[in-house]
C-alpha cells in the first residue's frame, strides 16, 4: 500500500473529494481553484496522479473514490505506528501522553474502544 502516500496539498485536495463525491470533475477544479488557488490544469494533473495510485477513479468526468477516507487514515495510522513504534499501541499511548494529557471523557472513550476491540477478537 505504499501508492496511497500523500502529500500535505494532496491530502487537502483528496479532502476535497471525500467530502463532496461523486463531483463533476470540473466542479472539483473549481473547488481546488477556490480553496487551494490551483489553476485547472494543476487539479488535473493532482487527479491523474491520485487516480494512477489507485485511490480514486475519473470515469465518463465524474470524480469518485476507490479508497474511503477513514480506510486511508487508518492505514496511515497503522503505518506510523509499526515504523514508529515497533507496531505497539501501548508504545505509541505512553509516547503520546508523555506530552499530551487526555480528559477522564476520552479516557472512558478509550476504554470502550479497547473492550470492544478486544470482544471482537
Amino acid at each position: 500500500m505504499s501508492e496511497y502516500k500523500l502529500g500535505a496539498l494532496e491530502s487537502r485536495f483528496a479532502d476535497i473529494i471525500w467530502s463532496n463525491e461523486p463531483l463533476p470533475s470540473g466542479q472539483l477544479a473549481k473547488m481546488a481553484e477556490k480553496e487551494l488557488n490551483w489553476k485547472r490544469t494543476t487539479s488535473y494533473t493532482i487527479l491523474k496522479r491520485l487516480c494512477d495510485r489507485g485511490m480514486f477513479q475519473n470515469v465518463n468526468g465524474i470524480v469518485t473514490s476507490l479508497l474511503s477516507r477513514d480506510d486511508y487514515y487508518s492505514y496511515k495510522t497503522e503505518e506510523f505506528i509499526n515504523e514508529s513504534f515497533h507496531g505497539s499501541i501501548i508504545e505509541f499511548l505512553t509516547a503520546f501522553s508523555a506530552r499530551n494529557k487526555i480528559t477522564d471523557e476520552e479516557a472512558e472513550e478509550l476504554t470502550r474502544v479497547i473492550r470492544s476491540i478486544a470482544e471482537d477478537k
